[in-house]
């Protein structure tokens, strides 16, 4: 070979692998797989020693100022002693004029004539739910008597509950409405005039007001709603509705009818929040605020607005007491179908928010009311991850410290997830705080399961407290959080079995109080108030409740996954993942992959280890059952409630028994695809998971309130785990017959050859064998790839190989064909290679999880990539001259561009990646049913058309680069 080729090609080779470099370097910088050790609180419940119950007195005499607030209170601490009393007592109830925020009071007299004596309406009120709730749970009255109790925490927030919702069984069937709006009071709201149904009011009055008293009587004092841009005209800026009249009267409509609501939840002595999103739309105020400001939120006039609309809500309806605001979430998942009011991500700089909170703050300043300002956000750079980065809550919040702002934080390091640290961002920052607690645990079966909360919330409260003088209070989501109908039917105060997480409200509410106290005891109170007074039957519930986190953090959670902090993507999945919101088992490599390498590297017995935590999580639920079912039928208040615990604890068996098979099975899976042993294990589990599964969905598939979990994604991953090994002998197969047809045949000596020097003429070839050998070579790796289930792979990558065959075959030169054909061959027979190791799944086992191993293929594989188009070239540049056949290689990466973008944006691009990961299942299955691969992994999806546009440069290029160049002649001598 000259001298000058051998540079030519050393040239090619080593720009292609440099290229592939880069590419396998971008690849692992946008996975950016890796992980941190973390600070989990480490939770130790006990169980409360028993006592005696003791039945409350009745009331003859009860003597107070008759106030709403007072007669409430009042009729709460009557229907507590309306049965089982012993002995007769009055209660003599005073109180003066001071602040309205002091809710302490002093319990004086005697066990006979009880006195509450308070500063304030708020304190003597407080006084009598006190001792409702003592009685309610077989707590002594005088408990208190001689002490002065006082509230540690003043600001006791909740969300709306249940209140508004239809309790029909129908939406949630099929557990598939991701959708996190509550649909309350859809009865109530119509789409068109007269805007709202008024024969609805008085059934939503009574469900909001049997909310609000029940909260109440458990310490709370200020409520989260639902709404805000319903309720506006924007009659201060009337350009804004102008030419939509319809709105004004919807907005005059909802204040009349749910306003004298509000006003009698604010009367009864509950602050009232109005919460929502920003930006918070209609489309006409999109339109306005697009013409005039176009929609910068760092702009300050856009503000003023909001600051007018804000102006506008105290002034007609001034029981509001503030608003609550979030940025990181929104679309259409949070917004009512059929109404013109949505959410839109759009503050998402320190500019933004920065803005936001200064307009809305000094609005609140001048009319005396609160602005909450959620830390919860989703997003790039400091406002993204302010929740949980201090440097970045300062950089955004310091220097805002109006006394009308309320920072709220939840208590975790993340979401509401188990395994996660005590967020640190709570003991930072000089803005009011509250702390954000979730009762019904949306990650962790939406309280269908035992799930005693108190030791882990005691934690995180004596601790911020400890260190941040700032924080004032707590926010309980006892309903709310995640999508409402794709879970458990339970619905506070009106269907299925609330008490079971209600009793995580009632933890935090008297935690708030008194952070000091015994969670135990609390829980034990709960156990009495709720199902038994007897010594014995309350002991067992409480101690199966005390064992409840040990089953939920170890049946829901794989602990070496979970006991660190896991990065990909840009993004920190949360610590369950193996489970994806909310109830899906994920099946997919990507996941299942980096789990099991995480679990592996904890320890020489690391995945044995796990698999074993899961069998323990079993023992521990079927222990906590076994306790409870001995309990005596006879002592429960209720049979009902007895039977609802007891379903619980069975579905908690079930549940976990099924999540103990799949845990070993994708284990034992992964580990053959790491180690090549564990095979015969693997099906094992794997026997042990279909049997488990069918019982599961055959016991739940048709229950609403305790649903089966989501198995499709499972049975996915589980599918091609099971070809793994038929699919490795394909590839072997397939990988003997190619070097067989290679070597044996002159045709496929000739194609190597010509793959290898394509500058040369070939020789003689069987023109049948040189179609024949890289069709059937890319055909066939191709299939095995995707084990013979992933047309949609096909076919996008058949759109590329398509646009090359057309090229070869343009060119009616067998020369070109020999060359091309055979370094395609070539390159099949690496992935083949790979793929005889394990199969397709060894083959993304590797690239999850062994960075070193993946770069080295990535290299290799666009190197011979790469040669396919410079055997192009070369190959024809005998024909049409260096230039012309450049511009061929070209145009021919320009248009495989142009179809694969056309392909992918005429289907669309979430579509069409949806349909190839479920058919491939590299990524979570659910994360396109709930928020789409493409915002959940931030890619554009303009994507195609950037591609196309990229493809229409690269052929415009080569049309140009191939035209022929004119030729100049010098003109004759005269």
């Amino acid at each position: 070979m000259q001298v000058r080729r051998v540079v030519q090609v050393l040239l090619v080779v080593v720009v292609l692998g440099l290229v592939g470099g880069v590419i396998a370097a971008g690849i692992s910088a946008t996975m950016g797989i890796r992980t941190e050790a973390k600070d989990v609180p480490v939770e130790e419940p006990t169980v409360a020693p028993p006592r005696p119950a003791v039945a409350p007195p009745a009331f003859s005499r009860i003597t107070v100022d008759g106030t709403l607030r007072t007669r409430t209170a009042v009729a709460e601490l009557r229907d507590a002693t309306a049965t089982g009393t012993r002995g007769r007592a009055t209660l003599a109830v005073t109180h003066g004029d001071g602040d309205v925020g002091d809710d302490s009071y002093r319990l004086g007299g005697t066990r006979t004539a009880l006195t509450i004596t308070a500063g304030s309406e708020t304190g003597a009120v407080r006084g009598i739910y006190d001792l409702a709730q003592a009685a309610r749970e077989s707590r002594p009255l005088t408990e208190h008597l001689g002490e002065t109790v006082t509230s540690r925490l003043p600001f006791r927030m909740v969300d709306l509950g249940a209140a508004g919702v239809d309790a029909d069984a129908s939406q949630w069937e099929g557990g598939e409405d991701y959708s996190h709006y509550s649909r309350a009071f859809e009865d109530a709201i119509l789409p068109k005039a007269p805007y709202v149904d008024q024969a609805a009011m008085p059934a939503a009055r009574a469900s909001v007001l049997a909310y609000v008293r029940h909260t109440l009587a458990q310490g709370y004092n200020a409520i989260a709603v639902p709404g805000f841009l319903e309720y506006l005209t924007f009659s201060d800026v009337p350009e804004v509705y102008a030419d939509d009249p319809e709105y004004v009267a919807r907005a005059e409509a909802m204040r009349a009818a749910f306003g004298p609501i509000w006003q009698e939840v604010h009367d009864l002595g509950m602050q009232v929040y109005f919460r929502t999103d920003m930006l918070i739309l209609s489309s006409p105020l999109e339109r306005y605020l697009t013409k005039e400001f176009d929609l910068d939120p760092t702009d300050p006039k856009l503000w003023e607005v909001y600051q007018h609309g804000l102006d506008e809500l105290y002034r007609e309806m001034p029981y509001v007491d503030g608003v609550l605001l979030r940025i990181g979430e929104g679309g259409n998942i949070y917004n009512l179908p059929g109404w013109d009011y949505y959410s839109e991500i759009t503050v998402t700089t320190p500019p933004a928010v920065r803005a936001m909170l200064t307009a809305f703050t000094d609005e609140a300043e001048r009319v005396d009311k609160t602005v909450i300002f959620r830390t919860w956000s989703v997003g790039i750079g400091a406002v993204g991850d302010m929740h949980t980065n201090p440097d970045s809550y300062h950089e955004v919040l310091d220097g805002i410290d109006s006394p009308n702002l309320i920072v709220s934080t939840k208590y975790s390091l993340g979401d509401f997830y188990s395994w996660l640290p005590l967020n640190d961002t709570l003991e930072t920052g000089n803005q009011r705080r509250i702390v954000e607690m979730q009762s019904r645990r949306e990650f962790e079966a939406f309280g269908a399961i035992p799930n005693d909360l108190g030791n882990l919330y005691q934690q995180a409260l004596q601790r911020f407290l400890a260190a941040n003088p700032h924080v004032e209070g707590v926010w309980t989501w006892t309903q709310d959080g995640g999508p409402w109908r794709a879970g458990p039917m339970s619905l506070e105060l009106t269907h299925g079995f609330w008490q079971l997480y209600d009793l995580n409200s009632e933890l935090s509410a008297r935690l708030a109080r008194d952070p000091e106290a015994d969670p135990a005891e609390i829980t034990a109170d709960w156990a009495r108030r709720w199902f038994s007074t007897d010594p014995a039957t309350v002991t067992a519930i409480s101690t199966a409740m005390a064992s409840s986190r040990e089953a939920v953090s170890q049946g829901l959670y794989i602990e070496q996954f979970a006991q660190v902090r896991a990065f990909a993507l840009g993004l920190e999945p949360p610590p369950q993942m193996w489970i994806f919101e909310w109830d899906i088992l994920t099946g997919d490599s990507a996941v299942l992959d980096v789990i099991y390498s995480i679990v592996r590297d904890s320890g020489p017995e690391g995945v044995d280890d796990a698999i074993a935590a899961g069998e323990h999580a079993v023992e521990v639920a079927r222990s906590m059952r076994d306790e409870v079912a001995a309990t005596d039928a006879s002592t429960y208040r209720d049979p009902a409630l007895r039977q609802q615990l007891i379903d619980s604890l069975d579905y908690q068996v079930n549940l976990f028994t099924l999540l103990d098979s799949y845990r070993a099975m994708v284990l034992r899976h992964a580990q053959w695809l790491d180690t090549g042993t564990g095979r015969d294990e693997w099906a094992t589990a794997r026997d042990a998971f279909d049997v488990a599964a069918a019982d599961h969905e055959q016991k739940y598939g048709d229950d609403v309130e305790l649903p089966a979990y989501n198995l499709t994604a499972a049975r996915l991953g589980e599918q091609r785990a099971e070809r793994d090994l038929p699919m490795a002998w394909l590839a072997r197969g397939g990988l003997l017959a190619l070097l067989l047809g290679l070597g044996l045949t002159r045709t496929g000596r000739t194609m190597v050859r010509a793959a290898t020097t394509p500058w040369r003429e070939p020789g003689p070839v069987n023109r049948w064998l040189v179609v024949a050998f890289p069709l059937v070579a890319v055909a066939w790796s191709r299939l095995v790839l995707t084990w013979f289930l992933a047309p949609a792979h096909l076919i996008l990558v058949g759109v590329g190989w398509a646009v090359l065959t057309a090229v070869v075959l343009a060119t009616r030169s067998w020369r070109v064909a020999t060359a091309v054909g055979g370094a395609i061959t070539i390159r099949s027979v690496l992935l083949l290679a790979v793929l005889s190791i394990r199969g397709p799944g060894g083959y993304w086992f590797v690239f999850w999880t062994a960075p070193g191993w993946r770069t080295a293929y990535v290299v290799v594989s666009f190197v011979l990539f790469g040669w396919v188009l410079a055997c192009l070239v070369w190959a024809l540049a005998g024909r049409t001259g260096r230039r012309r056949a450049a511009a061929v290689a070209l145009g021919t990466v320009g248009a495989a561009m142009l179809g694969v973008g056309l392909l992918a944006g005429g289907i669309g691009l979430e579509r069409a990646l949806t349909h190839w990961n479920d058919q491939l299942a590299l990524l979570p299955w659910g994360m396109a049913r709930i928020l789409g691969i493409t915002t959940y992994l931030g890619i554009p999806t303009a994507l195609p058309w950037y591609l196309v546009a990229l493809g229409g440069v690269l052929t415009v290029a080569a049309l140009v680069l191939g035209l022929p160049r004119r030729r100049t002649t010098a003109p004759a001598a005269p």
